[in-house]
Parts: structure tokens; sequence; C-alpha cells
């Protein structure tokens, strides 16, 4: 077994530099601040900076006079690593633009990336910034008004609060804790799915939300038995990385089906889980030009690589939104 790292979205290098958003002049001082950087987002999707002779993937980090105005900015901290481009301690923002002002920025919408095409691609710090500025994004997207009283919101604290306009209630981004679970038996096989959601062929491990009141380990259970219906025991924790689509903390776990359990038992519930396959390394190995697998970005494809002891081979692209 190779030694595991962590989870490609878990790896961000950032200081948040969460005391500078209760700065009520922060906009002016960043705008002010000639150090200061901005990434620029467009429908979910952030701006790539142009290669040139085979450079590396990295984001597009503008200038605040360089972009027009946006309808949403938020500060994501400093850097903590100097590339050369950009110092280690410059600020940073995400500023969301609508359709028109990203035709302006830039064009090629070759040069606008995903999430999970630009990940696997870019480098620790750019892939933190990118999740971070995504999730606040998709945040802001889902909360205009106030869940009690539905009035209208403002943005404060640098982009990471809204303020009720009413009565000043104080609104804070939500994470949603969801578990994924790479499940073994005693022959040291996994078990992977095929979600409902997804195109024929397409397998990753189960997963879940965890429901109010229960505790992590009390949902990995309780997600294998509904999915698989398979008893599972021996629950460990993994690692974690968040997944802003929309807006979820992927919890990862290892399970073992419990004693008495037959793996040969395990069926899909028909509804969320239409297939269900046991597979050995070298099963894997064989199936993989003929299944799709989760890609790089996902916690999933971490854990999978884990249990195999190395890469695994793309096979079928994973192109499911």
């Amino acid at each position: 077994m190779r030694e595991p790292t962590a989870p490609p979205l878990a790896r961000a290098a950032l200081d948040r530099d969460g005391e500078a958003r209760a700065d009520d002049a922060f906009a002016e001082r960043f705008d002010a601040d000639p150090q200061a950087r901005v990434i620029a987002m467009h429908r979910g999707r952030v701006l790539l900076a142009e290669q040139v002779d085979g450079s590396a993937p990295t984001l597009d980090f503008r200038r605040v006079g360089e972009l027009p105005e946006p309808h949403l900015r938020c500060y994501l901290g400093r850097t903590v690593t100097d590339d050369g481009a950009v110092p280690s301690g410059t600020p940073v923002e995400v500023r969301v633009f609508d359709a028109d002002a990203a035709s302006r920025i830039e064009s090629e919408t070759a040069r606008w990336a995903g999430l999970r095409t630009a990940v696997p691609v870019l480098g620790d710090r750019d892939a933190g910034l990118f999740t971070e500025a995504l999730a606040l994004a998709n945040w802001h997207e889902s909360s205009p008004f106030c869940p009690r009283c539905g009035s209208t919101t403002k943005v404060i604290q640098a982009g990471w609060a809204r303020k009720c306009d009413r009565d000043g209630t104080l609104l804070f981004p939500r994470t949603d804790p969801a578990v994924i679970v790479l499940v073994t038996d005693d022959d040291d096989r996994v078990l992977l799915g095929s979600n409902a959601l997804w195109e024929q062929n397409r397998f990753s491990l189960l997963a879940g939300f965890v429901e109010p009141g229960e505790s992590l380990e009390s949902a990995v259970v309780r997600e294998i038995g509904e999915e698989a219906g398979l008893a599972v025991d021996r629950v460990e924790y993994a690692a974690s990385q968040p997944w802003p689509l929309p807006a979820s903390l992927m919890i990862g776990f290892t399970a073992r089906v419990a004693a008495g359990a037959v793996p040969a038992g395990a069926r899909p519930d028909g509804v969320e889980i239409l297939e269900l396959r046991w597979f050995t390394r070298e099963e894997l190995s064989g199936a993989n030009a003929d299944i799709g697998l989760p890609g790089g970005s996902s916690i999933a494809r971490w854990l999978l690589e884990r249990w195999y002891g190395g890469p695994v081979d793309e096979g079928m692209p994973w192109i499911t939104s």
C-alpha cells in the first residue's frame, strides 16, 4: 500500500485571514492595495490563465482595476506560497460576473473551467481557492432572502455573511455533511454502485447525507444498509474534503461487511442505486476500460486508489455533472 496523501480538495494552501472580514472598510482597503489580486467566476466556472510555452495551468489572477463591476465579491484570504507571479501574503478575492461581463473579460469559453475539469490539473493553492470561491458563490446564490421572514438580505463581512434588511438577522454559510464509504468484504473486494442519476456503467463508492441527530458512524451503517441491504461494521474514519457542488463536506470512511452478512446478498435499493458490483484489484484493473470511475477531484477516487495501492487508469471518462 502506498503512503496516502490528503484528498485532492483537502490540500489547500491558504491563510483565510478571518480577522480581516470584520473590518467595515475592508473593501476600500482591498481595492487600494496594489498587491491585491482577483479571480473571476461565472456560472460556477473560474477563469484560468492563458498557458504559454507549456506552462502549468493556474488561475488567472487579475489586478483590481482590470475587471468590470461584479454582482458579488468575497474575500478568500492570503496566499502562503510564492510562485513568482503571486507572492506569499497576497490578498485574494473572488468576483462573480454575469454573462455580459464574463464575455468582456474573456470570450474564449475554454478558459472558463469547472471544478471537476480544473482541480486535477491545478496546484494545491489554486485548487483550494477555487473550492472556497465556488462554495461561497453557491451559498450566496441560494440565500438572497431571509429564511425567517422572507425579506431581502445584503452581503456583509467581506462576503462571509448576509444580513436581513428587515430585522438584522445574520446568516452564515452552511455546509451539509455527507459520508462516503469504501466497503470491503473478508476477501478484500471493494463494493461499487451505480447511481440512478448517472449514465450507464458509471460506478463509485456509496454515499449519503447525515441526518439530523445522527452520528457519522451511524450514518455509514444506515446508508449501506439502505442502499445495498448489507450490514457493515469496523467503521473507520479516513479523511474529508469539501465538495462545493453545491455545499457538501464529504467525510470518508472505510467499513467491512459484518460477521454473518453475505456479500453476495448485496442488493441495490432500486431508487438511488441501480447496480452493485464487487471488485478485486485485478477485476477493477481489467474492467476500468468499460466502466467509468469517479473523477480525479473526488474523495471517492482518493479512497479507491488508497485501497487499490496506487493510481487506477481513468477508463471511461466521467462526464456526468
